[in-house]
Formats: C-alpha cells, structure tokens, sequence
C-alpha cells in the first residue's frame, strides 16, 4: 500500500508570487477567529441514493474479491492558476450518485468483503476556519470558492460511507477506470437506464426546448448581428445554466452552409434570412444527465422549395427509423431504415450515380444515425461492440435518432440549388416494453409546424 496520489486539481500551483496576505502570526490568529458558529446541518437522502446503491452493487458483482477505485477526477488546468470547471468522471457520478456539486479529487472505493463490497466516499475535508487552507489556498479555501460540504453532509445525501482523502491508501492491485475491463463494465451498466435516469432525461429534453424557444425568439436578434450564431449559442447557453448545470456539449449553432459542417462549433457566421439554421444542443442538468437534440428551422420562418424537399426527405428517414425501434431488434437496425429512405430520396432526385452496390448516398450523409445518451453526451462508449452496435435493444435504453443531408456549398454532385443546404433532425428516445417513446416530441418536427414554431416566436420579440 501507499499513500494517495489524487488531488483536487491536476496540477499544483505556486501563488506565492500573487500573495498579499499578511503572514503575521497576529493577522492569522486576527482572520482564524471571531466567525460565528457553523451549524451542522445534515440533509434527507438525495433522490437518487437509493439508485446509486443498487448501481454499486450491479457492478461489484464483476469484481468479486478485488479492491476497485473509481476517482472523479481532479480539475484540469487551463493556464497558470486558472482551471476549467470541474466535472466528475460519469463512471464516479453514476456510481455514487454525486452530480456538479462533486468534489474535485474525490474517489469511491469498493473493499472486497464475503458476498460483495463495502463502498467509502473520500474527498477533501473542508478546512476549519482557523486553519491557513480556509483563506490562503485559492483553489479549495471556502474564503475563495465558496462553503464546501462536510463529510457528513455528504454521507447522509448520498447514502455511502464517507472518509477524509487523506486516509485513502492506494493499493498496488487495485483496479481503477484505466483498466479496460472496469471501464467497459461501467459503461455497459448505464446501457440500461433506470426510473430515476428516465426522469432526469426527460427533464433533460424539457429543459432544452425551452432553450430552444429562446434560441427561436431570439432570431431577429441573432440575424443583426454580424456573429448571429454566437447570439444563439449565448441565447442557448443561457437556458442551459438557468435549469441546469451547463450544456451537455459545445453547442452547434450553424447557419447557411455552416449546417453542412457536422460538428460546427465556431459559431462565428451570420444568421441570413433565407437560410436554414441548424441547432445542436443539450442542456446537462446538475444530475449530469444530458439531452441532444437537433432542429433545422428556416430563419425566415418558411422553407424554400428545396429546403423542403430536403427537409422532408430526413424527417422520412428520423421517422422510419423510429417506427422499428421496439425490444428485440438490433441497435444497429435503426441506422439502416434511416439509410434505406435516404438513398431512395437521394436516388430519386437523380444524385446517384448508377446502382453497382456501392453506398454513394453516404457522400452526403457519413455519420451514424443513433448512439446512446446519459451522463455522457456520447454514453457507454466503452460498451463492447456485442453489446452496443450490434446488441440488442432493450426496454429502458436511452439513444438518439439523427438522420440528416449534407450538401456541400463546393459539392459538383448536385445541382446548384441543392449546395449549401444541411439538415439535421435529431430525438432522444426511450426504448419502451412495447415499442419506444420520444422524449423530444414535444419540439416541432413537421414543416409545417416548423415554419409555424419560429413564426411565433419570432413575432413574439416584434
């Protein structure tokens, strides 16, 4: 055994050169006394406790016998003193349950005993007023950062074990997230979400159509602006911290031809009337559960005729993709019946060239129609493939359904009218014992109903 090696931040870093504290003793004694009394208040068990338990003790039946640690991670450096804002590991937020209020360094740790694990929760105390941390070190001092819990707070929210940080020992054979194996099973328990994971999603989806209605009547605000896509992105954003702990991922706020850049993050283009506007975005709440939700509106509120027609086309391919989505079929099923309408419609409009077998479609659509959702925007990635592409869909999974058209502005396959045109539609859906639910249908999907949305909104700012 030897002592712990995690820390609250992954870098240590020497302020002395920034510090203008007196160090007398006078001034410590002076600024460690004369606070008043901290009461101890202790709250009722979170909500989730009682799921985290049962999370726990699916995944220590993997590892019988063996010392497991799973650590949330300390806060990562961005330059000098200053540090990105801290988000726990999912593996440690699912198993313990321990949202955005987690403490930066902290560790679950499951000790082998007969029949199971005994779990403990060690952070970093918080520092007691008379102690130099509390008002001289700017990373964790309550001074600084803020009041911090104490472990008994924790342990009575949680329902776990709790420990000070520096009574953790670490082992020489303990299994940790950087063993493939341990990451792999956490990633495959959360494949199949439970009733508490369900309504954070939902709330989830809630919370993001909200920021999409903002983000809608905003429009005239965003089309202003010769950045009009960062006045969307800071439109949603906003929403996001509102109900929320931040987004679930860089919000895609691409207008015109930036919608046929998959992953456009830069947001830095103009809103044009005439364009389409294609929004990416997720709130996290402070469960860390996330939504991903795409919608293409016209920023005009009303398609061209093209626009529609491609438009039409991938909400053809969204919809037969989840018309099959029922326990039972294989995950990977979803993808080829969003495929199958987007070569036929593609075929159709004379973009192909002759059927010899090979998926030229692809050219204007090279992305996977679904993959699941939870805490991580892209979940259970660490799943074996046996299990997630080619497993089989089962009641309570969580995935997104996201066909979309990309024709590129510089793209000699198809006709002018056709270049520059994106279009996205993305759900988030909930595998059901029957069939599926769509979380997000609550956001306008039709044309029609489309053009009406941003109508309204946009009217409603006039």
């Amino acid at each position: 055994m030897t002592e712990s090696s995690q820390s609250t931040h992954e870098v240590e870093i020497d302020n002395s050169n920034r510090s203008t504290t007196p160090q007398t003793d006078a001034f410590v004694e002076y600024l460690s006394t004369h606070w008043a009394d901290r009461p101890e208040v202790l709250p009722q068990p979170a909500p989730v406790a009682a799921y985290a338990e049962a999370r726990r003790r699916a995944f220590s039946a993997h590892f019988p016998g063996e010392r497991v640690v799973v650590a949330a991670g300390a806060m990562k450096q961005r330059s000098n003193d200053t540090f990105y804002p801290y988000r726990a590991h999912s593996a440690f937020a699912h198993l313990t349950g321990w949202g955005s209020a987690s403490e930066p360094g902290a560790v679950l740790v499951l000790e082998p005993r007969d029949g199971g694990h005994d779990a403990t929760v060690y952070f970093r105390e918080r520092a007691g007023r008379d102690s130099d941390e509390f008002f001289a070190n700017p990373e964790i001092g309550e001074f600084w950062i803020g009041p911090r819990p104490s472990l008994e707070q924790v342990s009575a929210a949680l329902g776990v074990a709790t420990a000070p940080l520096a009574a953790f020992i670490e082992g020489g054979e303990d299994r940790t997230l950087d063993d493939p194996d341990v990451a792999r099973v956490a990633s495959e328990l959360r494949l199949v979400k439970d009733a508490f994971e369900l309504a954070e999603m939902q709330a989830a989806v809630d919370a993001t159509a909200q920021g999409f209605d903002d983000v809608l009547a905003a429009l005239p605000q965003a089309s202003a602006h010769p950045r009009g896509e960062r006045v969307v992105e800071g439109v949603f954003n906003q929403r996001a911290r509102l109900e929320g702990n931040t987004v679930g991922y860089e919000t895609i706020a691409a207008s015109g031809p930036h919608a046929c850049t998959l992953h456009w993050i830069q947001n830095d283009g103009a809103v044009r009337e005439g364009d389409l506007l294609l929004l990416d975005a997720g709130v996290e709440l402070d469960s860390l559960y996330t939504a991903d939700i795409t919608r293409t509106v016209p920023v005009s509120g009303t398609f061209t005729e093209v626009q529609r027609r491609v438009y039409d086309a991938v909400l053809e391919a969204a919809d037969a993709a989840r018309a099959i989505v029922r326990p039972g079929i294989r995950f990977r099923d979803v993808h080829a019946a969003a495929m199958e309408v987007i070569e036929r419609r593609t075929r159709e409009w004379g973009l192909l060239p002759e059927d010899d077998g090979t998926a030229y479609y692809r050219r204007y659509m090279v992305h996977g129609t679904s993959h699941h959702l939870g805490m991580d925007v892209h979940d259970c990635a660490q799943a074996r493939r046996d299990m997630y592409m080619d497993g089989i869909v089962e009641p309570g999974m969580v995935f997104t359904i996201e066909p979309g058209l990309y024709f590129q502005p510089d793209d000699l396959t198809v006709p002018a009218e056709y270049r520059g045109i994106g279009v996205r539609i993305e759900d988030d859906i909930v595998v059901t014992e029957d069939g599926c639910v769509n979380l997000s249908a609550g956001i306008p999907r039709e044309a029609a109903d489309v053009e009406a949305w941003v109508q309204r909104l946009r009217e409603s700012r006039a």
